[in-house]
C-alpha cells in the first residue's frame, strides 16, 4: 500500500496527498515506511506568524494569487486551534481562502495544533516532507497565531515572516522576546490605517538596536492585504531572503528536539503505565524509585 501510495506522491496525485496527511496524522501503521522512503527535496517554506487578528490568513491569501500569477505550484498549511472536544481544526473550512480550493495549482490543508504550544501541529516536520515530495515550488504555513510561544516555525522556515498590525503598540514590546527575535521580516499589515507610518517608522527604530549584529535588521514592508496591496513587494523582499541560501541554524535544533522526541517514544513503547502503577502499589513502603526506574 505504501509504495503505491508514494507513486501516486510522486506523479502529483492530490487525492493520494490528502490521504497520505491523514493517515500521517492519525499515525496509521506502517506510515513510518511511507517517510523513509520519500525523496530528500529543499522546496522553500515560507512561515507566516503574528498575533491573532493581523490578518494572516488574508495576506496569506493574496501572496497566493500573486505567485499563482507566476505559474507557481503552491501547498498550504494552515494551523488552527484544536477543538477541545474532538481536537480537529476549529476553523478548518478557511472561508477566507475558499477562491483556491478547486485550483489545481494550490493545495490547501487545514490542521489543528492537537495540544502542541510551538503554534504548529505535532507532526510538522513530516507533514512538509510530504509536501516537498509532492513537488510545490512553494510551501506557506500559516500557524495558529499564540504569541510569544509561537517561535517554533523560526526552525522549519526557510523565511519567517512576523505580521503585525499599527494597532499593536505596546504588544511589540511584549513581542521582543518571542516573535519580534525570530523574523527574517515584518510585514505591518492593514497598514491603510491611521498611524501606520508611525507605527513602521517606531519598528524601525527598535529593529536597528536589536539587531545591530546583522549588516542590516529584516525589511519592514507595508501591506493592506484585504486591498491587495503591498504583497508584490512581499513577494519579492521573500524571493530575495531565500536567493541567499543561509543556513537556519535553529532548524538542526527543531530536527534534534524532534529526533530525541521520537528516540524517546520508540523507547518507551510497550511500557504501560496501568501495569507501572500496579507494581508500584505492590510494592508500597518498599518502593523506590530509582531502584524501580533501573529495572527498566
Amino acid at each position: 500500500m505504501w509504495d503505491k501510495y508514494l507513486q501516486q506522491l510522486k506523479a502529483g496525485n492530490v487525492k493520494t496527498l490528502a490521504r497520505c496527511i491523514s493517515l500521517l496524522e492519525n499515525e496509521i501503521t506502517g506510515y513510518e515506511k511511507l517517510m523513509e522512503d520519500l525523496p530528500v527535496k529543499s522546496t522553500p517554506i515560507i512561515g507566516i506568524t503574528g498575533p491573532p487578528g493581523a490578518g494572516k490568513s488574508t495576506l496569506v491569501d493574496a501572496l497566493i494569487e500573486t505567485m499563482i500569477s507566476e505559474g507557481k505550484k503552491i501547498g498550504v498549511l494552515c494551523i488552527d486551534p484544536s477543538s477541545p472536544f474532538n481536537l480537529g481544526a476549529l476553523l478548518g473550512d478557511r472561508v477566507r481562502m475558499s477562491t483556491w480550493y478547486n485550483n489545481p495549482n494550490v493545495f490547501i490543508r487545514s490542521l489543528a495544533t492537537r495540544g502542541s504550544l510551538g503554534g504548529l501541529h505535532p507532526k510538522i516536520i513530516e507533514l512538509t516532507d510530504l509536501l516537498k515530495a509532492f513537488g510545490f515550488d512553494y510551501i506557506i504555513i500559516e500557524t495558529v497565531g499564540v504569541g510569544q510561544s509561537e517561535v517554533e516555525i523560526a526552525g522549519l522556515a526557510d523565511a519567517t515572516v512576523v505580521v503585525v498590525v499599527p494597532e499593536a503598540g505596546d504588544e511589540i514590546q511584549n513581542m521582543k522576546s518571542g516573535l519580534m527575535e525570530i523574523a527574517n521580516l515584518f510585514v505591518v499589515n492593514k497598514s491603510d490605517r491611521p498611524g501606520a507610518d508611525e507605527f513602521v517608522k517606531n519598528l524601525r527604530l527598535m529593529l536597528a538596536p536589536a539587531f545591530h549584529m546583522q549588516i542590516t535588521p529584516p525589511p519592514v514592508i507595508k501591506t493592506a492585504a484585504l486591498q491587495k496591496q503591498g504583497i508584490q513587494e512581499l513577494y519579492l523582499a521573500v524571493k530575495t531572503h531565500l536567493d541567499q541560501h543561509e543556513i537556519n541554524p535553529k532548524h538542526f535544533w527543531l530536527l534534534a528536539e524532534k529526533a530525541y522526541y521520537l528516540i524517546q517514544r520508540k523507547k518507551m513503547n510497550g511500557i504501560d503505565k496501568e501495569e507501572l502503577k500496579t507494581k508500584i502499589e505492590a510494592a508500597g513502603d518498599q518502593f523506590n524509585l530509582y531502584k524501580f526506574i533501573q529495572a527498566y
